[in-house]
């Protein structure tokens, strides 16, 4: 899913958080074709990982390791990257490893396992759970747009302006043009903070990295549980190497086909939706701060954000915070049922007593580009990080990290490049659509279209070639109340793969099912563990178990 983020504000201010050529398919290692047709990728997948004992602070159970990948598959010997993994042994004999993606697209695997393994706790019954950092993410040669490696200054001049820019309304030509140079500019930043692994991020090198992982780890077949992007990255895997999949559990299911502008304007309708359940829920608290009648608590959200947008209110660290600061807020406490009550708390004291910190505390786990965090150092130089491949430590994983890698990795993945012209028409009309498909997410999401302008154009592998994936059965699960991936794009993802997936409806609320639905869970592990499908288009119902993955 793509992130928020506004341009200035992605580049300067303080914010809360190829060609590729496939792979041989044999039993065997992948080898030069006669005539060198295929790149000699045999030292990569004679690896074997060498677990260890993970950086102080994490769980005494938790190993960690590493392999190391090509940068450029169609050039091995051009370069390589290392890539951080972490696992949790198997409680009894084992069958061998099942591999999480926590989503993203720019999560890091590592510290999601460490600080949230004990929801995986009964795979251990069968098997080793196995994470990893994608290359650009986390330790794994991580990407940067260089905020929080400079002072941020005093603020209230770049600040002003920031939020101005942030929230310029895009239908408007000049105000879309000013705004696609300052994405030029962003993404000119983050080229020279990123290094070579800039331009190899997609999701097409990442299923090779995770194929690699495969074979190092012992497996003859992948066995996989990915959640949001970690479903893409599964299906990716999937055309890549049909015959190398277990068993794989897809929960929350990406689109493959859509473009940017559809995915925004169908994740601000799904937002809508979900912050529609939740006004539902509220008014029937007496406590609730927009009050008891439902058109006017839709009325007040829509109001405050406006509020916010011409007025920003001053924080505790010295910032503003926008109206459209306050809508990342909300989709992020949307993302699971079980932060409604906190988002009412925090809702409750902003309205009541202009009390910031609830709702920045949400904002602190969105996908905003963040700037320097309190306490934390900005890591090394851009040339350090860009020159060794290695694993860094995790003191320096830059701040923007997550969201400078969300950006990359979409936009690799993204083929479409209009230009300038193309997109200030495009934007006039669209403006309209979002803005019909919810009026609190849609300016919010439309400013999320230009975040690829200035970058070099993505593959059309996702888009052209996952489709009728000769493979084993998968397991999709779609939540029906899910803001950030909606139901719909679990059928039509299931379609595009064919007979090969199984789809299990899980009719509740927050975005994937695992952590939220004891029946999703059960019928999850049960394909993982013991290879059990549910019939295709069978349901869970709502049950009052909370979580949610990122």
């Amino acid at each position: 899913m793509p992130a928020k983020l506004s341009t200035r504000s992605a580049a300067r201010r303080c914010a809360c958080v190829g060609a590729v050529t496939l792979a041989l398919l044999g039993a065997g290692l992948p080898a030069v074709a006669a005539g060198g047709g295929q790149p000699d990728l045999s030292r990569f997948y004679r690896q074997k990982v060498t677990w260890a004992a993970c950086e102080q602070g994490s769980p005494p159970d938790l190993q960690c390791g590493k392999v190391t990948v090509p940068l450029d598959y169609a050039r091995p010997n051009a370069g390589t990257l290392d890539l951080a993994l972490a696992r949790y042994r198997a409680t009894g004999p084992s069958r061998g490893s099942v591999v999480l993606n926590f989503g993203g697209p720019g999560g890091a695997g590592v510290p999601q396992l460490a600080a949230g393994g004990k929801e995986f706790m009964d795979l251990t019954n069968g098997y080793d759970v196995v994470t990893f950092d994608p290359r650009g993410v986390g330790r794994s040669s991580p990407v940067s747009c260089g905020i929080g490696e400079e002072p941020t200054g005093s603020g209230d001049d770049a600040s002003s302006e920031a939020a101005a820019e942030e929230e310029a309304d895009l239908s408007d030509a000049r105000a879309a043009r000013k705004a696609l140079q300052e994405w030029q500019k962003v993404a000119a930043e983050c080229a020279r903070h990123s290094g070579a692994v800039l331009s190899h991020i997609g999701t097409v090198d990442a299923a090779r990295d995770l194929d690699v992982i495969r074979q190092a780890l012992g497996d003859r077949r992948l066995n996989y549980l990915g959640f949001s992007y970690g479903t893409r990255l599964g299906a990716v895997y999937a055309a890549e190497f049909p015959d190398k999949v277990g068993r794989i559990a897809l929960d929350g299911v990406d689109t493959l086909t859509e473009p940017l502008a559809e995915q925004g304007r169908v994740a601000a309708e799904g937002q809508q939706t979900a912050l529609d359940d939740f006004l539902d829920w509220c008014v029937q608290d007496i406590a609730c701060p927009l009050g008891q009648d439902r058109r006017m608590a839709g009325d007040q959200v829509l109001q405050l954000v406006r509020s916010l947008d011409d007025k920003p209110v001053p924080t505790g660290s010295g910032g503003r915070l926008t109206g459209q600061d306050l809508v990342g807020a909300i989709g992020q406490a949307l993302y699971s049922k079980a932060l409604w009550p906190s988002l009412e708390r925090a809702l409750a004291s902003l309205v009541q007593d202009g009390d910031t910190r609830g709702v920045q505390a949400f904002s602190s786990g969105g996908t905003d580009l963040p700037g320097r965090q309190a306490g934390r150092r900005p890591g090394r130089s851009p040339a350090e990080r860009a020159g060794s491949g290695g694993l860094v430590a995790t003191a320096d994983v830059p701040a923007d990290n997550g969201p400078a890698a969300m950006m990359a990795i979409n936009c690799a993945d993204d083929p479409d490049r209009p230009g300038p012209d193309r997109i200030t028409k495009d934007l006039g009309r669209l403006s309209a659509e979002y803005e019909q498909a919810s009026p609190v997410f849609g300016r919010y999401r439309l400013h999320e279209l230009l975040m690829c302008y200035g970058r070099p154009k993505g593959t059309d592998f996702v888009r052209e070639k996952v489709k009728n994936v000769d493979s084993a059965k998968m397991l999709l699960v779609g939540t029906r109340g899910d803001p950030a991936t909606p139901y719909r794009w679990t059928t039509e993802t299931a379609r595009r793969l064919g007979s090969a997936a199984v789809v299990l409806d899980n009719r509740s609320d927050g975005h994937t099912g695992y952590s939220s639905s004891a029946c999703v869970h059960r019928k999850v592990n049960d394909f993982l563990l013991y290879g059990s499908l549910p019939p295709s288009g069978s349901s869970c119902p709502a049950d009052r178990r909370s979580g949610t993955q990122g």
